[in-house]
């Protein structure tokens, strides 16, 4: 089987990184999500950013945890090659 392509790289990463963010906050409660992704050579860079109100989650931590979520996806991806 072959690696994966970067565009199915970068879509894993988002859904992942997004996915999490949904399940920390209702969507309602999320005022701005950006999640950034790119997969050059062999190297994945996350960026996310979450304005979202203080209350259940903290969105700086959840923010740190949906960029990991995401690099533990496209890790998962590749193993399964």
């Amino acid at each position: 089987m072959s690696d994966p392509t970067d565009e199915e790289v970068v879509q894993v990463a988002a859904e992942a990184a997004e996915g999490l963010v949904r399940s920390r906050f209702k969507q309602s409660n999320v005022r701005d999500l950006d999640v950034t992704v790119t997969f050059e050579d062999g190297v994945l860079d996350v960026d996310v950013y979450l304005n979202a109100p203080e209350g259940d989650a903290d969105a700086e931590a959840v923010a740190d945890e949906a960029a990991r979520a995401a690099q533990s996806a496209v890790d998962e991806l590749f193993e399964d090659v």
